[in-house]
């Protein structure tokens, strides 16, 4: 198998169109184009009220960036209702080539100096393609989350990409729509110039959860 150019995978991101492996094992990947595709709207993102305190106690010490391999190892591995996962080597090969181009990042939840949940994803124009997260300790990876919704409104994105939805996700406000109306507005957040911001953004915590209460 000739390995996938980053170049060649990010123009698939870009059409719509993303990549997995079937195991974590299996030396291949093969491309994605669900009928139904999963975004979680960033103006209509609800934090359930335990994970609101959690957040407002400052429980984690938040960092972008700082061990992005770490975060894609910890998505990779097995946990609790998840023995296998569908990150192989080619992906982690991809994804620290995206990293070296600026244009993954990973949203991490620390304690006591060890790594202990996060999130990886891919940004393109308006487009945020939220790839996998893990979590090591209670709410770690949910924290990640707030502090990803916190950084794309910051950055001026539009489009926050989920691939699919999940029963965790809707409780977030994750929803699906049609393949074709997900190309629509994925196009037009292509042409959007947004930038991640990689430093602190608990400044931004507040607006968040303060529509977010509004709406529960």
């Amino acid at each position: 198998m000739v390995p996938l150019t980053p170049e060649l995978v990010l123009q698939a991101y870009a059409i719509g169109v993303f990549p997995m492996a079937e195991t974590r094992d299996d030396p291949e990947l093969f491309f994605v184009d669900p009928s139904k595709r999963g975004i979680l709207p960033l103006d209509h993102f609800h934090i359930p009220r335990s994970l609101a305190k959690t957040v407002r106690r400052g429980v984690f010490e938040m960092r972008c960036n700082s061990d992005f391999e770490g975060v894609l190892q910890g998505c990779a591995e097995p946990a609790e209702g998840r023995p296998d996962t569908w990150i192989n080597d080619e992906i982690v090969r991809l994804f620290l080539e995206f990293r070296q181009m600026g244009v993954a990042h990973s949203v991490e939840s620390w304690r006591d100096g060890r790594l202990v949940g996060g999130l990886y994803g891919l940004a393109l124009g308006g487009a945020f393609f939220g790839e996998s997260m893990f979590s090591r300790e209670t709410d770690a990876s949910k924290v990640a989350l707030v502090d990803l919704i916190a950084r794309l409104r910051l950055g001026g994105f539009v489009l926050l990409d989920t691939q699919f939805v999940t029963s965790h996700l809707t409780r977030f406000g994750a929803l699906e729509i049609p393949r074709e109306e997900y190309k629509i507005k994925l196009a037009e957040a292509l042409t959007v110039a947004a930038r991640f911001p990689t430093g602190d953004v608990r400044h931004a915590y507040s607006e968040i959860l303060q529509s977010s209460s509004q709406t529960s």
